[in-house]
């Protein structure tokens, strides 16, 4: 979902930026609700439902120019561009640094291929074929990953929340984790189910790896309890097409002969993320998202706002006497994703459409469970969840 809110446009980049100078301001018709926060309050307020977001904060009018170059920064870089494009990738990198308080024993890759190359990469990386690792399984990307390390390792499920059709994650000390396991896997944040992860698991042997995609960003995370963790951009810190993968930097070099080079983490670490050409763009709008957030007073503010966000709409939905439902334990409730029914699924439609009707889109549910699905990423703004509230309870009154 995603709205207008305010009528200034963003403040340019502070000097010592390696970002452009110029002020980036909005095309007219831009409906990418991230980028709404920033709008003019003429134009008219689409809230944005879907389950992916292009959060950028500010959205160059044309090409954007590598400082001090004369060169663009365009969806391609030139060979002849690459030194130059290192001042962008290395600014980017320290920022992110200083939002999750990186360890410098950790190395922060800029990769391509979504996050679920990394479903064959982690394993390929870390393991040899024989070598046990467990996975926790918590929606449907968590099943995905246990799927695509079968090719390469030997993967057990030590839990599955499918058979309670995902609405739930257990208490970790009551699974049984294989001894010897190289790994233990989860999906910090399933976007279809709506199941968050608020703690994490401690693997008795081994190390915990994450798949943050689509909370990536979206609260403090310690970031010394993991040996890797990887997301997809899309969600809350860029467009699609890049891919952030945080490693230890012990966990890089041992990779499997069969490995493919784009797959191997060394290659990209020894030469900082610049192997073949990267996504120039992509990463150029990861580095503005970043200096928003830090501009905004990190990822503590971030997650004060949206947790407020949360609660308003799981409030409305538990306040609806059953009209509307949430099927998710409390405890695990996205931040970012809330499904919910309604008591008559009869009116699921009727209510889609007049959602939209208000300039309220995006949101159906995924295929695979149906109902309603809000993605209320960082870039949504408080605005868009009172709205969507306030519809929904006209809705209730009109057909309760």
């Amino acid at each position: 979902m995603a709205m207008a809110t305010s009528p200034h446009s963003p403040p340019p980049p502070k000097p010592k930026s390696h970002f452009p100078q110029k002020p980036l301001h909005h095309h007219p018709h831009d409906l990418h609700p991230n980028r709404h926060r920033h709008q003019h309050q003429h134009q008219a307020h689409l809230h944005q439902m879907r389950g992916h977001h292009d959060p950028h904060p500010r959205s160059p009018p044309e090409p954007a120019r590598i400082p001090g170059s004369g060169l663009q920064l365009r969806r391609r870089a030139r060979q002849s561009a690459r030194e130059q494009f290192s001042s962008i990738i290395q600014k980017a990198e320290s920022d992110l640094r200083t939002l999750l308080n990186i360890p410098p024993e950790y190395s922060v890759l800029f990769l391509q291929g979504g996050a679920t190359t990394q479903f064959a990469a982690i394993p390929l990386n870390l393991c040899k074929p024989d070598d046990k690792v467990d996975y926790l399984v918590t929606g449907s990307w968590g099943d995905k990953a246990f799927k695509e390390a079968q090719k390469f390792s030997k993967p057990k499920v030590i839990w599955s929340g499918k058979s309670e059709k995902y609405t739930k994650i257990p208490a970790f000390e009551q699974l049984e984790q294989s001894p010897d396991a190289k790994y233990l896997h989860i999906c910090a944040n399933e976007t279809i189910h709506g199941v968050e992860f608020k703690t994490y698991p401690t693997p008795k042997n081994g190390l915990l790896i994450a798949d943050m995609s689509s909370n990536f960003c979206s609260k403090p995370v310690d970031v010394s309890k993991f040996g890797i963790i990887y997301a997809g951009a899309q969600k809350n810190v860029g467009p699609s097409g890049v891919t952030i993968v945080i490693i230890r930097k012990d966990l890089i070099g041992n990779a499997q002969e069969i490995t493919p080079v784009m797959l191997d983490f060394k290659i990209h670490d020894d030469n900082n993320s610049l192997y073949n050409t990267p996504p120039c763009y992509g990463i150029y709008m990861c580095g503005l998202v970043f200096e928003d957030l830090l501009e905004q007073g990190g990822l503590a503010g971030i997650e004060k706002k949206n947790k407020k966000k949360a609660e308003l709409l799981y409030n409305a939905i538990d306040g609806s006497n059953g009209f509307y439902r949430c099927p998710v334990e409390k405890s695990v409730r996205s931040l970012m994703n809330v499904p919910f029914t309604l008591e008559k699924s009869e009116l699921e439609g009727e209510f889609i459409k007049e959602a939209a009707k208000e300039n309220m889109v995006q949101l159906k549910g995924h295929r695979s469970v149906g109902g309603m699905r809000a993605s209320i990423y960082n870039a949504m703004p408080l605005a868009g969840v009172e709205k969507l509230v306030a519809f929904m309870k006209i809705f209730q009154a009109k057909h309760a």
